[in-house]
């Protein structure tokens, strides 16, 4: 099954531009510098353009773009290796970047929708379902308060968030008072997600049964996502406007279904309650057949749940505007668990330290917050990982780790981020059996997390498990909106073990993690493998300056992160290869 944000084909069919036309957009698109990509997604763009042009589609395969594209050898397996999908997300993005901002009045629209490579080419204006002419919810000039709604912009976003917020988190470290010390029982202020029940279009029997049953499934993919809390109902039954606005829902989902025969749209939209202005906007067409109506309402209502709950989606970045904008008081803790994902953008040492502070404050304050808890073990499982704090004793931090992720996971045993956090502690622990179980419990509760997903699959990579996890790793990268850079890492390890050290560097220049010291000691390895003994030089002197710890216990820091001495030998071997001396076993 195909899930598209777009009109259907047949409404299109009339209205496609010309050969020439598309060439001058493509060429449009290229030359500007909102769509910033690397030279490789400008190939692959303009390859399945020529090809879709010269009416070869069929041909367009992730095969074919491996092969003809990157390079890739004729042994290149798409199952096992998702280079192809990820560079199609990186297409994706940048052209809705480029499409939410420089491209806004362009006549043509050119789109890869998801489920395959074959580039859609339509004007300004399509047809809807009912014959009336609307913009299409893909393509439609923005609002300018949802520019920054796309891909490119979640950096901004991120870094002016923490700058907003670092200084509040140093008066979060002040001493609590008596008597906010006796409110510790109570909950913190979560922003609210209003469901109301979706609308039937067709007024007809088959239509109601398909909205009532959306709007469920919806709501139970949704709640699975913990920073969060979702209210039902419609306006007319929420409490009183006079309310704390942190009591009230910000943000309404609103969704519709239109049935035509057997021709079904689900339409849905995010709306800022405040200003009633539109977040988000998608469609999903889909041929209607009674047996698979359960399967499409999963799959769409999976997809909707990821893109607007998952952390860096889109309730997560109008979160963060809102942060920057006018904070609420009462938004202080929530506030902190923005600032951990905006942390994560870079793994910075400096934000690291900040953020975790503002944590052990949250906990000390709402000890029953199960989500800051959680986040609080990442902190500290990070002062192991990345070697933030040489001086001070690993087994510290570790310790605190499952200390507070077992806090999290007993205060609420489904929460994702606590199971991640149990996970990650147990991993680093040397309980990577124990690990695994976890993660796969985890996974079996929220699998749209794609966060979860990519540390998950990553465990299972490290462990052994390569194919399987950094299949993982590939599809998060895939669906994530936020910054990339770790999961990059991740599969720039994992390329490194299957031998293709070229895509190893790739992936590890995309990522891009300057402050981070493993970052810098998994790209010594595959310079070192690679045989580029000048840039693996420039690597090992940095670790030198930065992180001496890592150099004089190279092995053991290996060791710890690698669960199979197979695996360890082929780093060693990287290792060695960048002119480090380590003394065989």
């Amino acid at each position: 099954m195909t899930l598209a944000m777009r009109a259907s084909a047949a409404d299109r069919a009339a209205t496609l531009p010309s050969e020439l036309e598309i060439r001058a957009q493509l060429d449009r698109i290229r030359s500007s510098p909102e769509f910033d990509t690397p030279e490789r997604a400008r190939k692959f763009l303009g390859y399945v353009i020529e090809e879709a042009i010269a009416g070869r589609a069929g041909r367009i395969k992730a095969y074919t773009i491996a092969t003809e594209v990157f390079g890739r050898e004729a042994s290149f397996d798409a199952q096992a290796d998702p280079a192809v999908r990820i560079e199609a997300g990186r297409v994706r993005r940048a052209l809705e970047r480029y499409y939410l901002v420089a491209g806004r009045d362009d006549p043509i629209i050119i789109a890869m929708p998801k489920g395959g490579y074959v580039p859609t080419f339509t004007r300004r204006e399509t047809i809807a379902l009912d014959g009336h002419r609307e913009i299409d919810d893909d393509t439609r000039s923005p609002r300018p308060e949802w520019r920054w709604l796309t891909f490119g912009i979640i950096a901004l976003i991120m870094t002016a968030l923490i700058m907003t917020f670092v200084p509040r988190l140093r008066q979060l470290t002040a001493p609590e008072s008596p008597a906010t010390l006796a409110q510790g029982d109570a909950r913190p202020a979560i922003p609210r997600l209003l469901v109301e029940p979706f609308e039937d279009l067709s007024d007809g029997q088959l239509s109601s049964t398909i909205a009532r049953g959306l709007t469920d499934e919806v709501i139970s993919q949704i709640v699975k996502f913990k920073e969060i809390t979702v209210v039902v109902g419609p306006p007319s039954a929420l409490p009183d406007a006079s309310l704390p606005p942190t009591k009230l829902p910000l943000y309404a989902l609103q969704g519709s279904v239109r049935l035509d025969n057997t021709k079904l749209r689900l339409g849905f939209r995010l709306v800022q309650r405040s200003d009633q202005s539109i977040l988000w906007a998608a469609n999903y067409d889909e041929v209607l057949d009674v047996g698979n109506l359960l399967t499409i309402e999963g799959e769409v209502a999976r997809s909707v749940a990821t893109a607007l709950a998952q952390p860096y989606g889109i309730i997560f970045q109008a979160d963060a505007t809102n942060l920057g904008q006018s904070p609420p008081q009462d938004w202080d803790a929530y506030a902190c668990t923005l600032s951990y994902y905006g942390y994560r953008a870079s793994l910075d040492p400096q934000t690291h330290a900040s953020v975790q502070t503002c944590l052990q404050k949250a906990v000390a304050r709402f000890p029953n917050y199960a989500t800051a808890w959680a986040l609080l073990s990442l902190t500290y499982i990070d002062e192991l990982r990345f070697r933030y704090r040489f001086n001070q004793a690993s087994p510290v931090s570790l310790d605190r780790a499952i200390e507070t992720a077992a806090r999290a996971v007993e205060l609420d045993p489904q929460n994702v981020r606590a199971l991640q956090a149990e996970m990650l502690s147990l991993f680093f622990r040397g309980e990577v059996d124990a690990a695994l179980k976890i993660g796969a419990r985890a996974m079996a509760l929220n699998p749209n997390d794609t966060e979860l997903a990519g540390e998950y699959g990553f465990r299972l990579a490290l462990s052994g498990e390569w194919a399987q996890g950094c299949g993982l790793v590939g599809g998060a990268v895939e669906r994530n909106p936020g910054p990339l850079g770790y999961f990059e890492t991740a599969l720039a390890v994992c390329s490194y073990i299957a031998g293709d050290y070229p895509g190893a560097e790739r992936w590890a220049r995309l990522a891009d993690m300057q402050t981070n010291p493993i970052y810098h000691l998994i790209l010594l390895a595959i310079l070192g493998r690679s045989g580029q003994t000048k840039e693996a030089a420039i690597e090992l002197q940095w670790l030198r300056a930065n992180a001496p710890e890592i150099v004089a216990n190279i092995r053991s820091e290996v060791a710890i992160r690698v669960a199979r001495p197979v695996d360890q030998a082929k780093f060693m071997e990287g290792i060695r290869g960048a002119g480090l001396d380590v003394p065989q076993e």
